[in-house]
């Protein structure tokens, strides 16, 4: 990389700037997963800013032609998008999906499979057609697309089993006394192997995660210097499960939307690689208290007002100077 960091951790290094001038400092060829949630397509303009729905397939496709070249042949892109709705009507956009279909038939990507995350915490929304007009019914779920460069990119289920049912417990205890092989009615042969223990179940592709950050080391750091967290972050288990699902350590992430560096913390914690891509300085100041927290508030306000002004800050020495807690 040819840019300067903002800071600097064991395994990642976060970077503010275009992601599209970032990521074209970057070998061909060399990224195992790019996961990222972008701004949404939304009619509301937020802080972190946001595109109108007509312009967003082809503006988002400005950033997935680079990434395409900089994957690996074997790496994955994925996507996490919200909904929304037209503007003025209780109609949905199908902005999200008119992106995954450009994605693969105009830039060149493979479709890997589609995932959903399930916010139960999320608050009722639309307004206007859930609160007031009763009319719809909360949208709580999020579409992730998982793409990949060529059709057989790098995964392993069993990196990301679940705990097994109460059920499927008490066959694996006696499977002679619950179970019988037999044809079932869909067609499938469920033979003896359907007993093993395999270590927990294929999880499915609705992924139930709430999001309810409220107490945490980087949300009362960002209060200590007068900043306010990143209005849209995605809890660590959203990340969590595609990290281990799609690459193995010492892996290369990147997240080019990263805003307040949950990918990067993630990958950090599972010792993998990556970089981290953020356009707005605030947020990537305020991302290295993921990384570096505790300690007293001066420390914590020299961490910030150094990478506000352009210093590159090595943590691991940081944290060492001034007594700070890494990052588990």
């Amino acid at each position: 990389m040819y840019s300067t960091p903002a800071y600097i951790t064991e395994f990642g290094t976060a970077f503010c700037g275009d992601s599209r001038t970032l990521l074209g400092e970057l070998p061909d060829d060399s990224i195992d997963l790019v996961i990222t949630s972008p701004p949404f397509a939304l009619l509301r303009q937020k802080d972190y800013g946001n595109m109108e729905q007509q312009e967003y397939v082809s503006w988002f496709a400005t950033f997935a032609t680079i990434v395409l070249r900089k994957l690996k042949p074997t790496g994955s892109f994925v996507i996490d998008l919200g909904g929304a709705y037209e503007r003025g009507l209780p109609r949905r956009s199908l902005y999200n999906f008119r992106l995954l279909i450009h994605l693969c038939d105009k830039v060149g990507f493979s479709f890997a499979e589609d995932f959903y995350w399930h916010n139960p915490a999320k608050l009722p929304s639309p307004i206007e057609w859930v609160n007031k007009r009763k009319i719809r019914v909360k949208d709580s779920v999020n579409t992730i697309w998982w793409l990949s460069k060529e059709p057989f990119p790098k995964a392993d289920v069993r990196n990301v089993l679940t705990e097994y049912s109460a059920r499927m417990k008490k066959l694996l205890e006696d499977p002679e006394k619950f179970y019988r092989p037999k044809d079932r009615p869909s067609g499938h042969n469920i033979g003896t192997g359907f007993s093993n223990d395999n270590g927990g179940a294929i999880p499915s592709n609705l992924l139930q995660i709430s999001n309810t950050e409220s107490n945490s080391s980087y949300m009362r750091a960002c209060s200590l210097v007068g900043e306010r967290q990143h209005p849209a972050r995605f809890p660590a288990k959203v990340p969590e499960f595609f990290v281990k699902f799609l690459t193995e350590p010492n892996d290369l992430i990147v997240d080019i939307f990263a805003g307040s560096n949950t990918s990067g913390f993630v990958a950090e914690s599972l010792g993998r690689r990556w970089y981290s891509f953020e356009e707005r300085l605030s947020y990537v100041a305020t991302s290295a208290f993921r990384f570096a927290h505790g300690g007293d508030e001066p420390s914590i306000k020299n961490l910030y007002e150094q990478i506000m002004t352009g210093n590159s800050v090595d943590l691991r020495k940081f944290i060492k100077q001034n007594r700070l807690f890494q990052a588990a």
